[in-house]
């Protein structure tokens, strides 16, 4: 028997939250309102990283145990207050009308509609076609210890050193770590792409753990693949403060550079966060004051280029 609905006060909005003791989490029992109230206690800083920006939302309607659905097109019945931001995809000429979160209660409507991951364009709706958002995802192979992802992140941490970009670290959620840069958005998707393939094979020059080879069968599988791919047009990847959808209920987590090495992605899950976040507040709060010019990035793709490397693949070709 469905359970009883309930309201919840956000702001100035009221969200109707259905079955809300729906399991969701299966590992320690947590429901669809333990889900709602793990979002609003990082309410500042989900906004902070969807804000304005295409989002497309993974729904798990039954819990993370059953059916996942992709969805680019905001769901259907949405109140007048939710905000959208229409994209065109040229491949089938064809437009969706997708998430753009502004407040907080963007975010828990979609979270009623069963939505449990968050994963936003690097780019906003002022103009969608123009990233402001340099992606590094740090993305270890089948047999590549997360003490890889460890070592390779502080080897990433000082070539943005050297390039004087701040990058913003968090775990993955998964078994692997990202990295944030804010960049003005004057360049298109491809010269981004271009510019975090440079920056992948500098560090990849720097660790014998790294690779950028595209094709996964060119991999060894106990290497780190630096996915500059995760700058494409349209490919996302989970937002920070965003769940994800596995039993136990990781979290896409912000860390601090000093945490890097004491860290583990199972420590932040809905369970844990609430009070971390609590404490700590919002680790990317400030990432719209640390904006980076990739101008030395594409002079770096130019060099390599000149001396004889491959220009990044197509990025809808199949790794």
């Amino acid at each position: 028997m469905a359970s009883k609905a309930t309201e919840i006060e956000v702001d100035d909005k009221v969200v109707r939250v259905s079955n809300p003791d729906r399991v969701y989490f299966p590992a320690r029992g947590e429901t669809k309102m333990h889900l709602v109230e793990y979002y609003l206690s990082v309410g500042d800083g989900i906004v902070n990283a969807l804000r304005e920006r295409p989002c497309m939302l993974h729904r798990f309607p039954t819990g993370v145990s059953g059916e996942k659905v992709h969805q680019k097109r905001l769901p259907k019945g949405a109140p007048p207050w939710m905000e959208t931001v229409r994209v065109h995809f040229p491949r089938w000429n064809r437009t969706a009308d997708e998430l753009c979160v502004t407040e907080l209660a963007q975010v828990i409507w979609a979270v009623q509609m069963s939505t449990v991951e968050f994963h936003p364009w690097n780019s906003r709706r002022a103009d969608v076609e123009k990233p402001d958002e340099w992606r590094i995802d740090l993305d270890p192979g089948p047999d590549c210890p997360w003490e890889t992802v460890q070592r390779v992140a502080h080897v990433a941490h000082e070539v943005l050193d050297d390039l004087g970009a701040t990058g913003f670290p968090k775990t993955s959620g998964g078994n692997g770590m990202h990295v944030y840069v804010r960049i003005a958005p004057d360049h298109g998707f491809q010269d981004v792409r271009r510019a975090a393939l440079a920056f992948a094979r500098e560090v990849e020059r720097r660790s014998d753990e790294v690779t950028t080879a595209w094709w996964r069968k060119d991999r060894d599988p106990a290497d780190l693949f630096v996915d500059y791919n995760q700058n494409a047009r349209d490919h996302t990847i989970a937002a920070a403060y965003s769940v994800r959808g596995n039993p136990i209920g990781t979290v896409s987590a912000p860390i601090h550079w000093e945490e890097v090495d004491d860290v583990h992605p199972d420590d932040f899950t809905i369970a844990t966060m609430p009070a971390r976040y609590a404490e700590l507040g919002d680790l990317h709060a400030d990432i719209d004051q640390h904006v980076f010019d990739i101008a030395p990035l594409l002079e770096w793709a130019e060099r390599d280029e000149e001396q004889g490397a491959a220009p990044p693949p197509e990025p809808d070709q199949d790794e």
